[in-house]
């Protein structure tokens, strides 16, 4: 077991990619706070998995577009699993628009879950991820903050933001051995690319761009969740890796 004796927090962890990530360091060892916003019911099968293998794990609602919801996560981990190691900071939504029709609270909704949200629970998680020289921060951005996508420049800007935001972060914690990364995702299998992956016209135009010609499942991305808080990674930080089939190289 990889991460025995690790204590987690994963945003975003009741459905699609947070949850694969829980599920996965659960198995690793890992104990899980499982956040979510509003799916209670799924964070709670999934806080349930992980006790099957033997781990620790809580669900907690909260916002962490808020400090008090990010305050909560980290009191939760301290207070409930005895400690923090390990931040995955992976919540998120999409509201599409072109940038002409986009309005004013679509905007600020997708930069305060994907960018601000990034930086409150990296700010909370701060004092105990410094205080034992080996924590992890893995951030979660997209193959559309490298190279952009229509309709979405909110989340762009907020996925993009990400990346800069993880090589300062990293440059601030490098002296407490903490390291801070960030894995850049394509087209996973999850609920919120559904769309993409059932409407034929989309999923034409979005396999031609994929050179591994096929979408992401769970299993594609989450080695690299788990190898990231390792440590096997304990020499890596402020680091952009794409596990994304090849789609940021178009």
């Amino acid at each position: 077991m990889r991460l025995k004796g690790k204590k987690a927090i994963v945003t975003g962890a009741s459905r699609g990619v947070g949850a694969a990530v829980a599920l996965a360091y659960g198995r690793e060892g890992a104990d899980v706070v499982v956040n979510y916003s509003s799916s209670q019911g799924p964070a709670l099968e999934v806080v349930k998995q992980i006790q099957s293998y033997g781990g620790k794990a809580v669900a907690v609602k909260a916002d962490v577009a808020q400090w008090e919801g990010c305050q909560a996560l980290v009191d939760a981990a301290v207070n409930d699993l005895g400690g923090l190691d390990i931040v995955v900071n992976n919540a998120g939504f999409t509201r599409p628009g072109m940038l002409h029709k986009m309005d004013e609270a679509s905007w600020d909704a997708v930069l305060d879950i994907h960018l601000k949200a990034v930086w409150l629970m990296s700010k909370a998680a701060h004092p105990h991820l410094t205080a034992h020289k080996h924590g992890r921060i893995i951030n979660v951005t997209s193959v559309a903050g490298v190279v952009g996508t229509v309709g979405q420049v909110n989340y762009s800007a907020a996925k993009g933001g990400v990346i800069s935001l993880t090589k300062s972060i990293a440059r601030e914690m490098a002296r407490s051995a903490t390291c801070v990364n960030v894995l850049s995702l394509g087209i996973v299998a999850t609920d919120m690319t559904e769309k993409i992956r059932t409407d034929e016209k989309l999923k034409d135009i979005y396999m031609n761009r994929i050179l591994l010609k096929r979408f992401a499942e769970a299993d594609d991305i989450t080695p690299a969740f788990v190898f990231l808080a390792s440590d096997e990674a304990a020499y890596i930080t402020g680091q952009l890796i794409c596990v994304d089939g090849g789609y940021g190289m178009i």
